[in-house]
């Protein structure tokens, strides 16, 4: 089928740039390459119970986190730019002082740091136009913990764009109750799906975050640069999510599935 529209110079850039930012992470949190090599033996050599743990606090802290700001999110908000650089400097706070105390703060920091973080990206989402009141935008706040270009521990993941949306998507299909009602009375089979999906991938980036954090030379300010970059991630794939959203409902799906798949990313 011909397309009927084309992208005006702007909204080209504008897909460009969610491209670039989909795919050229390389690595879950780009602020932590210098220490790859370190965290990468270090993941792994955890104990299968550790990594176990890691994945049940990843999946609790996402299921609190939604269903409480959901609650707390004004929906009728006037659209305005994004307060990224005031949530950036909550996280790094709540990273300073979980790095003062080592492995033993982690559990409470990433809870805070994923509250805020959630936060910032319904903020974006808003930004960007989306109700979030509605099932759809729901969802799509949440998938933005899946995105992201394959780390060095998750190449055996689908982590394309639209592959990940796509699986999201049909996991949860069938459910037509708001996601915040599902989480808060007796979460369903759909919606229980979706979070176990989304959260094997954010703890992939957890577990990232632990090692860093459980380093006693890391501290309190690597605690925070540890945060400052895990929410520069979140926001840079929250940013190009809801901006391809943004561009699909002016232009439709197919097109703007078509037009970025042929974007060619720069190495």
């Amino acid at each position: 089928m011909t397309a009927t529209k084309t992208l005006t110079p702007e909204d080209q850039i504008t897909l460009n740039t969610a491209k670039q930012k989909m795919e050229d992470i390389g690595w879950a949190m780009e602020g932590l390459n210098k220490m790859g090599s370190f965290i990468d033996g270090r993941i792994r050599l955890l104990p299968e119970k550790q990594q176990r743990w890691l994945q049940h606090v990843s999946y609790n802290v996402l299921q609190k986190v939604v269903a409480t700001n959901l609650l707390s999110m004004k929906s009728d908000k006037l659209r305005t730019s994004p307060l990224n650089a005031t949530y950036k400097a909550m996280v790094t706070s709540s990273g300073i002082i979980g790095g003062a105390f080592g492995a033993t703060a982690f559990a409470l920091d990433l809870v805070l740091t994923t509250k805020l973080m959630m936060r910032s990206i319904m903020d974006i989402a808003r930004s960007e136009g989306e109700d979030l009141t509605t099932l759809d935008t729901q969802l799509a706040c949440l998938q933005v913990f899946a995105l992201g270009g394959k780390t060095k521990h998750d190449e055996s993941l689908d982590t394309g764009y639209f592959a990940t949306r796509l699986a999201l998507n049909a996991a949860v299909k069938g459910s037509t109750s708001k996601l915040v009602e599902g989480l808060l009375v007796g979460a369903s089979a759909p919606m229980l799906r979706v979070l176990g999906m989304v959260a094997s991938r954010f703890s992939i980036q957890v577990s990232e975050k632990f090692v860093a954090q459980a380093v006693p030379v890391v501290g309190a300010l690597g605690g925070g640069a540890i945060n400052l970059a895990f929410i520069q991630h979140f926001q840079s794939m929250a940013e190009a999510h809801f901006g391809i959203r943004r561009l699909e409902r002016e232009y439709g799906q197919d097109l703007i599935k078509e037009v970025y798949e042929d974007i060619k990313v720069q190495a």
